[in-house]
């Protein structure tokens, strides 16, 4: 899946499908925007639909609310948090990474809550999530895999995933970059789990006795994860 970064509207993800003979705009559940679009469709036509389309979308994203929106002083992964900036100074809602926090300037007329708003936020926050689980998770799952004889191929990062990971027949593991909104202990926990997965493609007695062994807290770690959102 492809996307492309719209100034209005932030990241629009865009599905080609052999069925399908028009472009549709949509705003998935997670508050994105999604274009459908046949195979062949070129990208510029793609935009002229959004830039024709403004109006119809403004309200369709009225209509959607944003699953867990984002608040004033909110963590953004491990070592940012989101600060609301009152101006007067832009038109438009605009965010920006500053040392350790994420910026969000808001002009008259315009609330946290707002749609457009909150796309903005996400988008930044995706940035940030992204390059911080880059900066950390490859390091430490390889940290982990060379303590406990642990093999695998590559490393691969997604935020569209509903799962905090998942391993590949082959050695590949994934990793969602919302991993980095946890505690270390529960980072600790996804990268063994899928670690252990090298070893047992399945969720046997045998893989969480292996899990086990490099997690010995892993029920306590499960039961607290599950409390948690891979959402970005």
């Amino acid at each position: 899946m492809t996307s492309f970064d719209d100034p209005e509207f932030g990241e629009i993800r865009i599905q080609k499908r052999k069925g399908s003979r028009a472009v549709r705009i949509r705003v998935g559940t997670d508050g994105r925007y999604i274009a459908t679009a046949p195979t062949y469709t070129p990208l510029f036509f793609i935009k002229q639909v959004v830039n024709s389309s403004r109006e119809e979308l403004r309200k369709l994203a009225s209509h959607t609310s944003i699953e867990n929106p984002y608040v004033d002083g909110q963590p953004v992964g491990q070592y940012h948090t989101l600060a609301i900036v009152p101006t007067q100074m832009v038109k438009e809602p605009a965010t920006k990474v500053q040392r350790n926090r994420l910026l969000v300037y808001l002009p008259p007329g315009f609330a946290l809550e707002d749609t457009q708003v909150q796309q903005k936020i996400r988008n930044s926050a995706i940035a940030i999530l992204r390059k911080e689980a880059k900066a950390y998770l490859p390091s430490r799952l390889k940290e982990l895999a060379t303590r406990h004889d642990f093999h695998y191929e590559r490393v691969r990062f997604s935020h569209a995933s509903s799962r905090w990971g998942s391993c590949s027949s082959n050695g590949t593991i994934s990793l969602n970059i919302a991993l980095m909104k946890l505690a270390p202990e529960l980072i600790d926990y996804v990268l063994i789990h899928e670690l252990c997965h090298t070893r047992h493609m399945n969720h046997s007695t045998a893989f969480w006795t292996e899990v086990g062994r490099y997690d010995p807290h892993y029920r306590t770690h499960r039961q607290r994860i599950k409390r948690e959102t891979p959402t970005v």
